[in-house]
């Protein structure tokens, strides 16, 4: 990893720490939105499967799909909510769940013969987009699945759009994390060039678009 992605790294796992605990009791901005997807995904999971979840954050959707497959690991480079997420499953019932700090692609390489792969608003964080996915294809079984939310900032409303002007701003007072702006159209393509092809896709929200894509590795 060159410099300036080791750096966005670094600046990265620094941001979310600073935030964990109040990104853990945050509300989700739209309910409709998350829960359409989160039982879209649990209805692609099965009950043998090994299954890891990059960028899993505090946990909140690990705890709710990890009860329908065989092995659910979570991984996130900040090693704050990582702490957070172990305490939510200290309290559960769910031998089958564990949580690890790993930065994105660290995470990835040390898992393999994966079902599935899961990264819910995380690719737009990452510096690598390409890299991840290239990854994440190596890490899954011949058929196994890649689903994906991300939100895709340059297919957004020209009003959100103007909003986005002010993140160098607020990332240079601490305020706002790494963020990489691509289209809907890119989004998919950088997908179906690392080796997946599209079986489920659609915007939830549709603004900014959250992509949900379900791939598969071919």
């Amino acid at each position: 990893m060159n410099d300036t992605k080791e750096n966005t790294m670094q600046s990265q796992a620094k941001f979310w720490d600073k935030i964990a605990e109040k990104y853990a009791n945050d509300a989700i901005r739209d309910m409709d939105a998350y829960t359409y997807t989160l039982e879209c995904t649990r209805s692609y999971l099965k009950p043998q499967d090994t299954v890891l979840e990059i960028g899993c954050g505090t946990g909140s959707t690990a705890l709710l799909l990890a009860e329908s497959t065989a092995t659910y690991h979570g991984t996130d480079i900040s090693s704050a909510t990582i702490a957070i997420a172990r305490r939510k499953v200290a309290a559960t019932s769910l031998p089958n769940l564990s949580f690890e700090r790993y930065p994105t692609l660290e995470g990835i390489f040390a898992h393999d013969n994966l079902d599935a792969m899961l990264a819910l608003n995380l690719l737009h964080l990452v510096p690598d987009v390409p890299a991840t996915l290239t990854a994440a294809h190596g890490a899954l079984k011949r058929g196994g699945l890649l689903i994906t939310k991300t939100p895709c900032l340059a297919s957004s409303s020209f009003k959100i759009k103007l909003m986005l002007k002010l993140i160098p701003l607020a990332q240079f007072f601490g305020k706002a994390p790494f963020v990489q702006s691509f289209s809907v159209a890119a989004y998919d393509q950088m997908i179906e060039a690392a080796g997946f092809e599209i079986v489920e896709s659609g915007n939830h929200p549709v603004d900014p678009p959250a992509r949900y894509v379900v791939a598969r590795k071919i």
